[in-house]
């Protein structure tokens, strides 16, 4: 008689804690920062440093477990940033791997962004969990419901921009949406929407800007012969288009790509840059510095 076999419970993951930090850079900053983590009862799991030479600043990324660590959470960052010291400039971030980020996500007409990401997300490509989709068209409803996503059909026009946009201040905070992605929203943000998600809001935009701006970018690209297509993804700013760069990237054409071409694969482009932001976002790898997005491996 072959005995039933008895599975073993699962381990419950270990909760992990991600330090995000910039400082002036100085001699001992890695050994103060690691030495903190091994003191308390920390295990590093993975770090990354980056010493800017022209600024003389010092960025680094420190995974480390934090099961048996003998300080709460809320205390944890203060007193490394105490024990580095105030006059070395730091700024830090800390993040736990067991709080689930929220993500709201907006979009216009075109749907290629959009798809992708819910795909991505079915998939368990992506971190994080969508939670709500803002539109000013009504195009993508079936597609929010197959995700089982509630869907906001807010139109907008010119007298009724600045109510619209409150509807969805209003949305994103009440579904506590940790980022907001802008997959092809076409629509200007103002100031007070952005300081409401500083840092917060990711916009993926074809590498045509400023050159060819308006409504037939791929058309008036087509008609000067470049050589190639692409994407960035950025941190949204109110200076528009200029915010910290994330991802990008780019494939070469030729004279023998149509327009139609062109714009396939711009789109094909845009898909994998936004996708790969919202990736390093939701991994707690991108440290904003000034007007300048530094982005771990």
């Amino acid at each position: 008689m072959v005995e039933p076999r008895h599975e073993l419970p699962a381990a419950s993951p270990e909760v992990k804690a991600t330090l995000l930090l910039s400082c002036d850079d100085a001699i001992g900053i890695i050994a103060t920062v690691t030495g903190f983590v091994n003191d308390h009862g920390g295990i590093i799991c993975s770090s990354e440093t980056h010493q800017d030479e022209e600024q003389s600043r010092f960025f680094q990324r420190l995974e480390f477990k934090i099961d048996h660590f003998d300080l709460d959470r809320e205390t944890i960052q203060p007193l490394l940033e105490w024990e580095i010291g105030d006059h070395f400039s730091v700024r830090s971030r800390m993040a736990f791997s067991d709080r689930e980020q929220r993500v709201g996500v907006l979009a216009s007409k075109q749907a290629h962004c959009l798809h992708d990401l819910l795909s991505r997300w079915r998939l368990g490509e992506l971190p994080g969990r969508p939670v709500c989709i803002i539109s000013n068209h009504p195009d993508h409803a079936a597609e929010a419901e197959y995700n089982g996503l509630p869907y906001h059909h807010l139109p907008v026009t010119r007298e009724t921009r600045s109510e619209q946009e409150e509807q969805m201040i209003k949305v994103l905070q009440e579904e506590r949406v940790d980022l907001v992605v802008l997959a092809r929203y076409m629509q200007i943000l103002t100031p007070r929407f952005l300081e409401c998600f500083p840092s917060r809001v990711i916009n993926i935009h074809h590498s045509f800007l400023p050159a060819f701006p308006g409504g037939s970018p791929y058309r008036q690209a087509y008609l000067r012969g470049v050589k190639v297509v692409g994407a960035t993804a950025h941190y949204a700013t109110a200076d528009l288009d200029q915010g910290p760069i994330i991802e990008q990237d780019v494939t070469r054409v030729s004279h023998r790509d149509s327009v139609t071409t062109l714009v396939h694969r711009g789109k094909d482009l845009e898909r994998v840059v936004l996708a790969r932001a919202v990736q390093a976002h939701l991994e707690h790898r991108v440290l904003v510095v000034e007007n300048r997005a530094i982005v771990f491996g």
